[in-house]
């Protein structure tokens, strides 16, 4: 009660600031994952280094299905709660779990089946297919783990519990992180399984933050005549998150087979990319999490101008932030890559296109949080478009547009994007910053 009661009445960067810590301490644990995923599989085999950069569009889809769903779960408790509706707010929170199990099996069925037709769609290396198959189906039919943790978080999160999440993804990542040499390398009398090991060390570390998060976040589902309204207002809210996150892996995928006409190398570079990305984009993330319900709930309030301030806030706190990510990929793109690979074309690309990829991380921070916005005030139309113009119109086409004038020329995709969503993004918002 008295985090909700804060989301209203106090100063909105000490609100922030109190929040985000949790936030990011769990997604540095998480980011740390996936850099040490990386590197023990990287260390393990070249062929594994490349599956996991082509499996990633799929894992992003995944995640985009899981927490759109829980940010539209978020996104109406939230609202609820805004108005003293806790009987409606528990409601939505009820229908999370039973509809987290029907996705996950849906997208479990779906992708056991595709899984060796995207592999072969995405390289001709018949090494490489066989790691994307094995890797692939394991972490996409066991990810029910996944899927509950991520429902179970938003609930937590609508209501200002930010420190049971961050425990819970903080203990699954160490789980992950212990598990991954043994299983990889095989320790302690189990035997060596190879990139079949780094994705059960995954499933597990997914199932452990879902048991932490369980028993505070469950909640007793309601009687089946509310689901209709329930599911149909939970997808309404958070479509454009599960949109978002969903552009992002067809995004990727369509950079990763643009790059693949170049060389298997290329792909590998841009999936080393988004592992250091997680990494440098915490803070982002952070006010990404936080400022949802913040947002939601002043909005169902009628107090606009804290939402106002809520959005400048964090896009100050995101740009200080973001601008040491800016100086990292700009100083040091040689050695980041190094700590995965000695391979000296992989090197060679990457620390040209870490570069420009480093220069776009500001104009990001605008691009990312706009959408966040305008989805947490239910203007779900502007925060889609953004999305779509992101991701559909701008990235690849301008990733296409630009590889054919040479590979290195492929990376101003990048900065060019983030401007001109930036701007869109500004435009769209002018009318609600002069709304009183």
């Amino acid at each position: 009660m008295e985090n909700r009661t804060a989301f209203g009445t106090e100063k909105i960067s000490r609100l922030l600031l109190r929040l985000a810590p949790p936030v990011m301490l769990a997604q540095l644990i998480q980011a740390l994952y996936n850099i040490m995923d990386s590197f023990f599989v990287g260390k393990y085999s070249a062929s594994g280094l490349t599956a996991l950069s082509i499996i990633y569009p799929i894992q992003l889809l995944m995640i985009a299905l899981a927490v759109g769903t829980g940010v539209g779960i978020n996104t109406n408790m939230a609202a609820k709660l805004g108005v003293e509706d806790y009987k409606s707010a528990n409601k939505y929170a009820g229908v999370g779990t039973p509809l987290a199990v029907v996705l996950w099996f849906i997208f479990a069925l779906v992708c056991w089946f595709i899984m060796p037709f995207y592999a072969k769609m995405s390289t001709s290396s018949s090494v490489v297919i066989h790691d994307v198959v094995v890797y692939g189906r394991i972490v996409c039919v066991f990810s029910f783990g996944l899927f509950l943790e991520s429902i179970w978080t938003k609930v937590l999160q609508s209501e200002g519990d930010m420190k049971t999440p961050m425990i819970a993804q903080i203990l699954g990542a160490i789980t992950n992180i212990i598990l991954d040499p043994i299983l990889i390398f095989g320790m302690f009398g189990i035997p060596e399984m190879g990139i079949a090991g780094a994705a059960i060390a995954t499933v597990v570390g997914q199932v452990v933050a879902g048991l932490v998060v369980m028993k505070k976040g469950f909640r007793r589902p309601p009687e089946l005549s509310v689901y209709n309204l329930c599911i149909g207002r939970i997808f309404r809210l958070g479509l454009p998150n599960i949109l978002m996150q969903s552009a992002y892996t067809f995004y990727i995928l369509g950079l990763n087979l643009i790059l693949g006409g170049f060389s298997d190398e290329a792909v590998t570079a841009l999936g080393l990319y988004y592992k250091w990305q997680t990494f440098f984009f915490i803070p982002l993330g952070a006010m990404q999490t936080c400022i949802v319900p913040i947002i939601s709930y002043n909005y169902a309030s009628g107090k606009l101008n804290r939402c106002k301030n809520t959005l400048k806030t964090s896009v100050l706190f995101g740009l200080v932030l973001m601008g040491l990510g800016t100086l990292c990929f700009l100083i040091l793109p040689s050695q980041m890559l190094s700590v995965f690979t000695s391979d000296a074309k992989v090197i060679e690309i990457g620390s040209y296109g870490f570069r420009f990829v480093g220069v776009s991380f500001l104009p990001m921070v605008t691009s990312l949080i706009f959408p966040v916005f305008f989805q947490a005030i239910g203007k779900s139309l502007k925060s889609s478009a953004l999305t779509v113009i992101r991701t559909v119109v701008l990235f690849v086409p301008l990733g296409y547009i630009f590889s054919r004038f040479g590979l290195n020329f492929f990376w101003l995709t990048f900065p060019v994007t983030e401007i001109i969503t930036s701007v869109v993004g500004a435009v769209f918002y002018l009318p609600f910053h002069y709304q009183k």
